[in-house]
């Protein structure tokens, strides 16, 4: 037998566990409306409470410490399936866009657009030598003299 405690924003309403009709309810220092086997505590203030409920001898204790929200939305099962399957569709949807878009850039090279076919990698022909400079040749390395190579 367990205490049933609902809270909707700042109401909190707590359901005996005893079955009988004339339920004596006690509760200090707390306002409440009692009903029948419900204690019903409207704009509760996050504060903790001892309550009891009572019939004959029978009587059983609650320490109720219940955070309570005026401005909060309740939200059920099928809202938050609902928020989290649209989420995903979104992310989906999203992930699509992106990937049409640069599928079509991939192929894509240089914007001056190369004639040459694509079948086999062909290697690249060596750069022709700039005229500005001039090749090392086998009698003129004096010129070259001062280029020494630095050790690391």
């Amino acid at each position: 037998e367990k205490f049933l405690v609902e809270i909707s924003g700042t109401t909190v309403t707590i359901t005996c566990p005893l079955e009988e009709e004339n339920i004596k309810w006690e509760s200090p220092g707390r306002t409440g409306v009692a009903d029948k086997r419900r204690f019903i505590i409207k704009d509760h203030d996050s504060s903790p409470a001892n309550l009891s409920c009572s019939w004959g001898t029978e009587k059983h204790e609650l320490y109720l410490n219940a955070r309570v929200c005026a401005n909060c939305e309740e939200l059920d099962a099928l809202m938050v399936t609902g928020i989290i399957t649209a989420d995903l569709l979104i992310t989906l949807g999203v992930l699509i866009l992106v990937y049409y878009f640069s599928r079509g850039r991939r192929g894509r090279g240089s914007a001056g657009g190369d004639s040459r076919p694509r079948g086999q990698k062909m290697q690249r022909p060596p750069p022709v030598p700039n005229p500005d400079y001039e090749p090392i040749r086998k009698g003129q390395r004096e010129v070259y003299a001062g280029l020494e190579s630095r050790g690391f």
